[in-house]
């Protein structure tokens, strides 16, 4: 399934309106972010493999040292991939402490516990041709101040790149940039985060031309801040009355002027990239928010799915102030949203998960009908990951170590159910033929034998 020439010339305009004054020719070959050069999902110019195992389609598996559920980012020929690696250094008297209380029991029952050694945070470039370790740098070690959720990371924040730096993000370690060999540029420090039931940290940067924006919500005072990329200096930040949430904000480029959409349990809000200052805000969401929205042809689609469903379509051009129960909202569902899975928006179509689970849903973005709604999946179990796009095909990971490719379109149709050794909770990556698995031991580059 090849695109027109128009499809693709469509592309690299909707990119440009995306991306300001980046030139796209490059940012639209890779995958310089979590979910992709456009945001939702979707690589434009990629053709991975449908189907693979161990010892089919894969070009190479690596092993990466330590744990990390953060997403591959790619550019040029390199991947970069971040890490927390446990060390044997036990920590200091004092270092690390908070003043937290000693997990109580139901979180211990979760498996939620404080570590008693100091962590280093790692950066890694892996050659895509070879599987090489091109070069690997130490963020920062230290021990982590709270603990996480058993089935999350101290290295759930996915790096972000523009082809001239790029930028590891270890939440309360900092934020940590190095140009494209490696060599360090700045870091800075933002405080440290109080999450939730000490479930861990997960929000990733948004980078969109000289800005880099950071959402910080957590049980103390939170905020979102932007920073100049070049020298990690303060352009501006404001203030949030929310609670922990673990979404990645998103920028979109509206009349001429670039919007951070941030989700939230409480709201959800636009600021003015440049000034910081609130375009409009909605409710409607269900606690601890985690998917990043996505955003087509003027519509933001937004939603949660802890505890409740919540998906709202809000319409930018009718979007000032307060809009929560207004015709901003173009349409609305709620059954069947994903808890921590991000959609995928794929051409005028939509697909999510419901909460955790291999339970699916395809829905028309532009009208909010279903063409097919939580169609379980019964060959993928509990699913973290995000799912991902390219050349007609959609791909779910699960933590079963399944990744089912579908076919893009309004039925489902089941195209190969591929099994390797490993887990998956980190969303996959793509570009060009290849496909970036990063498991919860290795990282796989699938491509064609």
């Amino acid at each position: 399934m090849r695109r027109s020439l128009y499809a693709f010339a469509a592309f690299c305009l909707a990119f440009a309106v995306l991306y300001g004054s980046e030139d796209s020719s490059d940012q639209n070959m890779y995958w310089p972010q979590w979910r992709g050069p456009e945001g939702n999902g979707v690589a434009p110019q990629g053709d991975p493999p449908t189907e693979w195992t161990e010892e089919k389609n894969v070009r190479w598996k690596i092993e990466i040292p330590g744990e990390g559920h953060a997403s591959p980012v790619v550019w040029g020929d390199k991947v970069y991939i971040l890490t927390a690696i446990e060390t044997d250094q036990a920590a200091d008297p004092g270092e690390g402490e908070s003043g937290d209380d000693e997990v109580p029991s139901w979180g211990r029952r979760m498996g939620i516990k404080k570590p008693s050694k100091v962590y280093e945070f790692v950066i890694m470039a892996i050659d895509r041709k070879s599987g090489k370790t091109a070069w690997k740098r130490t963020a920062c070690k230290e021990l982590p101040h709270e603990g996480k959720h058993r089935d999350g990371s101290w290295a759930s924040n996915s790096p972000v790149t523009d082809g001239e730096r790029v930028y590891a993000f270890f939440g309360s370690r900092g934020l940590f940039c190095y140009d494209m060999d490696g060599k360090p540029l700045w870091e800075k420090k933002l405080g440290r985060m109080k999450t939730k039931m000490s479930f861990g940290e997960g929000s990733s940067p948004a980078l969109y031309n000289n800005t880099i924006v950071i959402n910080w919500d957590h049980e103390g005072q939170s905020f979102i801040i932007a920073l100049d990329k070049k020298t990690g200096e303060e352009l501006w930040k404001k203030d949030r009355d929310e609670d922990t949430t673990w979404a990645t904000p998103l920028v979109v480029m509206h009349k001429k002027k670039p919007q951070v959409i941030t989700n939230g349990s409480t709201r959800i809000r636009s600021y003015d990239l440049a000034t910081g200052k609130l375009i409009w805000e909605c409710g409607g969401m269900t606690r601890n928010a985690v998917p990043c929205p996505v955003s087509q042809d003027g519509v933001v689609f937004v939603m949660s799915g802890f505890r409740g469903s919540a998906l709202l379509a809000i319409r930018l051009d009718k979007a000032s102030g307060d809009i929560t129960g207004s015709d901003a909202v173009e349409w609305r569902h709620g059954e069947g949203t994903p808890y921590v899975p991000s959609p995928l928006l794929y051409e005028d179509t939509m697909y999510f998960l419901q909460s955790n689970n291999g339970i699916l849903s395809c829905f028309d973005a532009k009208t909010g009908k279903a063409n097919y709604a939580q169609r379980k999946l019964e060959e993928v179990k509990g699913v973290y990951a995000s799912p991902v796009g390219a050349d007609g095909r959609v791909y779910l990971a699960g933590r079963n170590g399944v990744v089912l490719t579908i076919r893009h379109g309004l039925k489902y149709e089941l195209l190969a159910t591929n099994l390797l050794d490993d887990s998956f909770s980190a969303s996959p990556a793509i570009v060009d033929q290849e496909l970036y698995l990063r498991g919860h031991k290795h990282l796989y580059c699938i491509a064609r034998d």
